[in-house]
């Protein structure tokens, strides 16, 4: 979701991952490792604690324990650098976690779902981006802090911002601003939408789609659902992989505004150049998570490679939750400033509520997907 910084092109990527000294990450993949674990057994320890005491309590998740922890030492003891290189693979381990979770999937239920929630999708960035847009527009926003507002809200959140940088030819200060906005509501979505579900009555698969629809980081969107159920995390992550397919698109469609008025680079004229633009911004690891959907579909997997899978899908995301939380550093997001923070509150809440709807309607009007 975060980063300890609003200025995450100077992250470490997947990149730098595979180039430079592999023991600079050492130190940040074992505290992922001990916050990850601590989460587990946190969960475990509350678990025994009130049947020992006889409490009628929550089973707080794991995946929230995790967060929790990392919140913690990041907002109080702060990460130390030494740390930061391995800690900012965490979304590299979020992509593993999608790839594996594939086979956990039969092919013809991804499609399928996949489809459904195309349409919700398109809807909701719509209305969503719209809204946002004149929102941006209301509270003296530049065009393209707006727009990358909009873009990360509606999409996928920090990716598809970083993405959108270079082809709008955003400001940094513009592009800090909008990351760091769309990093305030990820947490906020993660620690309201679990509770909302379980009071609206949402079923699993219904949770898991509006999870998957509102909310912005892939990250975020993935822990949210599995803080509802296990379930409901798988539809989140399958839905929010739909939406992340859509980043070249939508990039494309801004850098061609821009470029209209002189204020971003041209876009090559031509059906294939677009194509190439479109496949430069596509995430690969959509591509990973449908080949071995296809492969397990297919059954050139054994029950014990199936599960083999299942088990590094969930310690993938196990390191992914615990990144989450040490890279949520809440008080440089409340430096930010208060404009940027209420145009993405907005957003939030109407992407939150759009998708409700959404879901609603076609889960329990149309009957879409119900038994998916």
């Amino acid at each position: 979701m975060s980063t300890t910084s609003v200025a995450p092109e100077e992250d470490y990527s997947e990149a730098t991952f595979t180039t430079t000294n592999l023991l600079a990450y050492v130190p940040g993949v074992l505290l992922l490792i001990v916050v990850g674990l601590l989460g587990k057994y946190a969960q475990i320890g509350w678990n025994a604690l009130a049947k020992h005491e006889h409490w009628t309590v929550p089973d707080i998740e794991y995946v929230l324990w995790a967060i929790l922890i990392g919140l913690l030492i990041t907002n109080t003891v702060g990460l130390h650098r030494i740390f930061r290189p391995g800690v900012q693979t965490y979304e590299f381990w979020l992509k593993i976690g999608i790839v594996a979770l594939g086979s956990r999937f039969i092919l013809g239920d991804v499609l399928k779902l996949g489809g459904t929630s195309l349409i919700q999708i398109l809807v909701d960035m719509t209305v969503a981006g719209a809204i946002i847009l004149g929102a941006a527009r209301l509270f003296g926003l530049s065009g393209k802090l707006g727009s990358l507002l909009a873009i990360g809200t509606s999409i996928c959140g920090v990716s598809a911002i970083i993405a959108s940088k270079g082809a709008i030819r955003a400001r940094n200060s513009d592009v800090g601003y909008a990351i760091a906005a769309i990093l305030a509501l990820g947490a906020v979505a993660l620690f309201t939408l679990p509770p909302l579900g379980h009071l609206i009555g949402l079923s699993d698969h219904e949770f898991g789609l509006w999870a998957g629809l509102a909310v912005d980081n892939t990250a975020e969107t993935t822990a949210t659902g599995f803080l509802f159920s296990d379930e409901a995390g798988k539809v989140a992550v399958l839905v929010k992989s739909v939406r992340n397919a859509l980043i070249g698109f939508v990039v494309l469609g801004f850098a061609l505004y821009w470029a209209a008025r002189g204020e971003a680079d041209q876009v090559a004229p031509g059906v294939a150049a677009k194509a190439r633009f479109v496949w430069t911004k596509f995430p690969k690891f959509v591509l990973g998570f449908l080949a071995v959907s296809a492969i397990a579909t297919a059954g050139w997997l054994s029950k014990g490679q199936v599960a083999n899978l299942a088990n590094v899908s969930k310690w993938a995301f196990l390191l992914t939750f615990a990144g989450v939380g040490l890279n949520t550093n809440i008080r440089e997001l409340a430096r930010t400033g208060w404009r940027p923070l209420v145009v993405a509150v907005i957003g939030l809440v109407v992407v939150a509520v759009v998708s409700l709807g959404l879901v609603l309607l076609t889960s329990r009007v149309f009957g879409w997907g119900v038994h998916a």
